[in-house]
């Protein structure tokens, strides 16, 4: 990408339901001249599609990034933070801060405007743009927009591609977890077989596994259930979280 070419960026998330695991925030910045390719190659929403077509997908957006300067930046949100969001302003502030933590840096890469493109995680998509547009640095940029709809990820394939990256990232952290923890773990998901059955083994310590997210009402109910109390309440003092910089 150059500074005088005009920019599309969409963002989304992946994991804000779930029992476990982090919840990814993807943000893809590319020319406006570009967006076809995107269409043309059918990237949608991450849920309509297989795990092994994310993939293909994701490594065709890898491909074409080398070639043509695309960018896009992924937020690892992990369980202290969710849970600290949640004893405090909810899910939603949560999100917001992260689209914001996840748009700040293509400013760097735009020179002639950006159109950015947001999936509304609020009912209301007017107040989280507004929100997410008062924890950008220097907004408004110039010659740039910002707006943001419900089922964007559906409806537009930039925001689809952000999605499907934020939904692959955070299935290689479940992967690795469920590695280490050395039995299946599912998806996270409460409806998750899998995810049910595990939940008594990260229970069982003195406190929830860290990979747990504390302050779901699953995981409290299952605490109670095997401890006759409450479980503890999670300590959380650093906001920072990983950052992951595409070309």
């Amino acid at each position: 990408m150059t500074n005088t070419e005009k920019i599309i960026a969409g963002v989304d998330e992946a994991g804000r339901g779930p029992v476990l695991g982090p919840l990814v925030v993807g943000a893809v910045a590319i020319p406006t001249k570009d967006l076809h390719m995107l269409v043309e190659h059918g990237i949608r929403d991450s849920k309509d599609l297989t795990h092994t077509k994310r993939l293909e997908m994701v490594n065709w957006f890898h491909l074409n990034a080398d070639q043509r300067g695309w960018k896009h930046q992924l937020i690892e949100c992990m369980p202290p933070r969710i849970d600290a969001a949640v004893m405090n302003n909810g899910l939603n502030l949560l999100e917001v801060e992260l689209f914001a933590e996840a748009l700040n840096p293509i400013r760097n890469y735009v020179g002639n405007g950006v159109s950015i493109l947001n999936d509304a995680c609020d009912v209301n998509a007017q107040r989280f743009t507004d929100r997410i547009a008062a924890r950008l640095t220097d907004w408004p940029w110039s010659n740039s927009t910002m707006s943001s709809e419900h089922k964007a990820d559906t409806n537009h394939a930039i925001v689809g591609m952000a999605s499907i990256l934020a939904k692959v990232r955070r299935d290689e952290i479940i992967d690795a977890l469920e590695n280490e923890i050395g039995y299946p773990i599912g998806s996270g998901y409460p409806s998750d077989p899998h995810t049910k059955a595990a939940l008594p083994a990260l229970l069982k310590g003195k406190t929830p596994h860290d990979a747990l997210r504390w302050s779901w009402k699953t995981v409290k109910r299952e605490w109670n259930a095997l401890h006759g109390e409450d479980p503890p309440v999670r300590r959380f003092t650093d906001k920072k979280q990983r950052t992951l910089f595409g070309p």
